[in-house]
């Protein structure tokens, strides 16, 4: 290899210091003769010379500034890894995957990685959003180190520990121009059945998917997330129950109304879920956030 990280280092150093000498001995720990006969040897090797000693500072050339340009983007990556592998040694994780229902909108989640990064843990956070069992199926799939609003029962892989986050309301909610939003209440499962659900699809690939809320043989429109199927029935296109923290605000502006039915749909229970096995620091970090009630209700709204 013509150009080494320790040799990058070191012409880094004497670009900085502007001399020979003082990077020897205030950076590098080596000998003046030393650290000369690196960078002739790199000059050498390289066909180039990489610095201008006609002064009494050592300045780079253009092929030099060029070349170390290019060398400091990787000194910094190789000192970003060795953060890393410094941070890996002490139980801190290189990454963390945390996948969110959808039932929790994503930017609530936004807090809690400030906060952890405020701690400058150095591990890596990858969001994702899933719908359902998809949300299941990312922590027994590997997809995922930590689900957050999962409902009903777990797989029967089973081999997870979980939190209880709170329980969320639903509310049946139409467009103010559907023919439902007319009618009187409370709204029998037979005014519902003559009109089109809207339905979010559930996201696993591999798990039995499971549906909400929707009435045996009622037309229905299948949108790939909530916040699809919440747009679907602010435009009119179908009905359907919505958890109250997403559709209220649309209620309180108009664009929603809220109607009483016969048979309501019960609260569902929300959880965290991982898997207890060889935990991190950044998991062990957000399960103890996840720990706090203000927090819970921050989520869950």
């Amino acid at each position: 290899m013509r150009l080494s990280l320790d040799a990058l280092a070191a012409l880094d150093a004497i670009a900085r210091r502007g001399s020979f000498a003082a990077a020897a001995a205030e950076e590098l720990h080596r000998a003046p003769s030393a650290v000369s006969y690196v960078v002739q040897k790199r000059e050498q090797d390289l066909g180039l010379l990489i610095f201008d000693r006609s002064g009494h500072r050592a300045k780079l050339t253009p092929e030099g500034t060029e070349l170390l340009r290019e060398g400091r983007h990787l000194l910094r990556a190789a000192g970003e890894i060795e953060e890393r592998r410094q941070r890996l040694a002490r139980g801190w994780e290189s990454e963390l995957a945390i996948t969110v229902d959808e039932i929790i909108p994503i930017e609530r989640m936004l807090p809690l990685a400030e906060a952890f990064y405020r701690l400058n843990p150095g591990t890596r956070l990858r969001f994702s959003e899933e719908v359902l069992a998809g949300t299941w199926e990312a922590l027994h799939a590997g997809r995922a180190e930590l689900v957050i609003g999962v409902s009903g029962d777990a797989p029967a892989e089973g081999g997870c520990s979980m939190l209880s986050l709170g329980s969320v309301q639903f509310v049946f909610a139409v467009a103010p121009s559907h023919p439902l939003a007319s009618l009187p209440e409370p709204l029998a499962p037979n005014d519902i059945l003559a009109h089109r659900a809207v339905l979010a699809a559930d996201s696993a690939r591999h798990l039995p998917p499971r549906t909400t809320g929707i009435l045996a043989g009622q037309d229905r429109l299948t949108v790939p997330s909530v916040k699809a199927k919440l747009a679907a029935q602010i435009a009119g296109l179908g009905v359907g129950y919505l958890p109250t923290h997403i559709a209220d605000p649309e209620i309180a502006a108009g664009r929603l109304v809220a109607r009483a039915v016969a048979e309501p749909k019960p609260s569902a229970e929300l959880f965290a879920a991982w898997h207890g096995r060889q935990m991190g620091k950044a998991l062990e970090w957000f399960i103890g956030q996840l720990g706090d009630a203000a927090v819970r209700a921050g989520l869950l709204g």
